[in-house]
Parts: structure tokens; sequence; C-alpha cells
């Protein structure tokens, strides 16, 4: 499973602070569908992300009945993003 989906990098100020961009809500339910086959748990659904030239693997995270997905420092500095950047991510699923 293929999904592509712009959205705008946000961080949380956890006791873990991270930086994020969340998953529009069409393309969370595609994935809460699929997730009981591919989660390893927890909800969390491993996936392939690319932004731009960047490519890495990460999992997904739960939230608020849909996902989010975490940003890596180097993967914010290879493609020179930040807080409040729109970027277009494209995550592979393999189911």
């Amino acid at each position: 499973m293929n999904i592509e989906f712009t959205g705008k990098i946000w961080f949380w100020k956890g006791p873990a602070p991270f930086y994020f961009v969340t998953v529009p809500e069409e393309q969370s339910r595609d994935l809460h569908f699929i997730s009981g086959s591919v989660t390893y748990g927890w909800g969390m659904i491993p996936v392939t992300v690319r932004l731009g030239q960047t490519e890495w693997t990460t999992a997904l995270w739960p939230k608020d009945g849909g996902y989010i997905v975490p940003l890596k420092a180097s993967v914010r500095k290879a493609e020179k993003v930040a807080e409040g950047d729109s970027v277009t991510l494209r995550l592979e699923v393999v189911v």
C-alpha cells in the first residue's frame, strides 16, 4: 500500500520531544483498515517514508484515532525543513 499526502511539521514538547506530520483522516482510515495485519504492537505500523530525496524506515504512531509520522533530525536537516513547513510524504506499507 502506498500513500502520499501533504501536511505541516509540528513539534511535540512531551517528555521525549519530537517532530511529526499528521496523516490526514482519509489515509488514516485506510491505514486503520489494514493495521491488524501489519502492526507489530501498540498500534505501530512499520513504513518506508520518502520526503524529497530522503528515504528512511520508521513506524507510524497511533494518535487520536489517526496516525502520525515521526521526522528524524537527520531527515529534517537533509531536506532543510522545520516546524510549520508543509511537506509531502510518501509512505510505503508492506501488507
